[in-house]
């Protein structure tokens, strides 16, 4: 049988204060929608409609277009409107319809898979996805039937004495059949709210003998709305520990797993230890057996099999291959590729360089726009001057070469195969494969200029 998704993303968020609508704000490294979208995928829809507000431009640019339709709800007139807005988007579609809201980021997949076949196992025109509240307060209350059978949502604000100890909530998450839909019509306006509620479709199902029901399978953190920043933030908190303990249950160590920033796209091997206050972001991998230090930020790289990241170092859109050894204290800038082997040490910036297997730069250089090779030394202080105030050159280390401690490659150059520079070069012409290449001012002895000057100061 055929599903569609229709997403419930036109929310303003006044109470995140901020200009950002509220779904595009980012949580473990995607917007709120994003996260959901993610989890609606994984039920392979037919259909993913999204209906926004008066930022749906926003919305669509930020999130993108990949398998998703945008639908405009036009005034803010309550969630009932927002799910006729977004029926053009579906004409001609027959199936089950579910309605979910775009700021519930936590929900996953395998509970709306499990709702959905409820739903169909039952044979409904309209379920509801319900759970039992902590505090209800901020929830419409599920009210049965003495058989247990749904009879209406009632919101809080319009709830009896009775009705709000009612701890069984509305997750906001609905399937709605062929049936159901037709119903979508006959929603009323709310007399106090202005507002067309989705909810009242409950109690108009009931009055025309539909079938229906509430399936109590979620938990309540995991349909948790997100209205202010401290509720993202507690959000965070949440989806956080479920990656971490994903991850832990595939081998991975977390010395510290309360001190561990990551994100949801983050992928980690077995076998890899990951030490307090690390940051992974982004599309990040890393693989097995390695070893993350503390302080270390990582975004947007890939970290290679058994290769160790030591402490207070920053690797951003870069590559660490296998066995490889980065910091302390190092800087790997966008577009640096270090090879098998290689080690980079402390206070090291490489900036969309690649370097080869085994080779090593242990201490204090910038190397920038440069291609080198296997098995080369950079000593301590080395730098390519890489730009000339206009453009930026290349600069080529080929295999098995030595640069000398304090040494300036000024690009373009290549310094050949097996070459020396010889320590406090500067080096503004290639340098032949096998030569030592050496550019220092001749040494000078001025005799007894010490003690002359000692003498003058008496």
């Amino acid at each position: 049988m055929k599903t569609a998704v229709v997403i419930l993303a036109a929310g303003e968020g006044t109470r995140m204060k901020s200009g950002l609508p509220k779904v595009l704000h980012r949580i473990c490294g995607q917007t709120m929608l994003g996260a959901v979208i993610q989890s609606v995928r994984r039920m392979r829809p037919d259909g993913i409609v999204v209906v926004a507000g008066r930022h749906l431009g926003r919305i669509r640019d930020e999130v993108g277009t990949d398998g998703l339709t945008y639908a405009l709800q036009e005034e803010p007139l309550g969630t009932g409107h927002a799910v006729v807005s977004a029926m053009s988007s579906l004409e001609g579609f027959s199936g089950d319809l579910v309605v979910l809201n775009g700021d519930s980021p936590l929900v996953t997949a395998g509970t709306l898979r499990k709702f959905l076949r409820l739903h169909r196992q039952k044979k409904n025109d309209l379920s509801v996805l319900s759970f039992i509240a902590g505090n209800p307060e901020a929830y419409g209350r599920v009210v049965r039937q003495q058989n247990g059978a749904l009879e209406a949502i009632v919101e809080e604000k319009d709830a009896d004495r009775s009705q709000k100890e009612i701890t069984e909530v509305n997750s906001g998450v609905y399937v709605l059949g062929p049936g159901a839909v037709g119903l979508l019509g006959a929603i009323r306006v709310n007399p106090l709210k202005k507002e067309y509620y989705l909810t009242d479709i409950v109690s108009l199902s009931a009055r025309k003998g539909l079938r229906s029901s509430a399936f109590c399978i979620g938990r309540e953190e995991e349909f948790m709305g997100i209205n202010t920043r401290d509720e993202l933030r507690r959000a965070t908190r949440i989806m956080r520990r479920d990656i971490i303990a994903d991850l832990t249950g595939k081998g991975v160590e977390f010395v510290d797993p309360e001190t561990v920033y990551i994100d949801r796209a983050v992928r980690i091997g077995s076998g890899a230890v990951i030490y307090p206050n690390v940051c992974l972001q982004g599309e990040t991998s890393v693989g097995r057996e390695a070893v993350i230090y503390p302080n270390v930020r990582v975004a947007d790289s890939r970290i290679g099999n058994r290769a160790v990241i030591k402490d207070s170092t920053v690797i951003e859109k870069c590559e660490v291959g296998e066995a490889a050894a980065v910091g302390p204290f190092a800087h790997l800038r966008p577009g640096s590729v270090v090879g098998p082997d290689a080690r980079i040490g402390n206070f090291v910036e490489l900036k969309k360089t690649v370097i080869g297997r085994g080779s090593k730069a242990s201490h204090l250089s910038y190397l920038g726009d440069a291609a080198i090779g296997k098995d080369v030394n950079i000593g301590a202080g080395t730098i390519t001057c890489n730009y000339d105030g206009f453009h930026k050159h290349l600069t080529v280390i080929e295999d098995g070469v030595f640069i000398g401690s304090d040494s300036q490659l000024v690009a373009p150059v290549r310094v050949g195969r097996g070459a020396y520079v010889g320590a406090g070069s500067t080096i503004t012409r290639d340098v032949p494969g096998e030569a030592l290449a050496l550019s220092r001012v001749a040494q000078q002895h001025v005799p007894g200029w010490a003690g002359k000057r000692k003498s003058k100061k008496k």
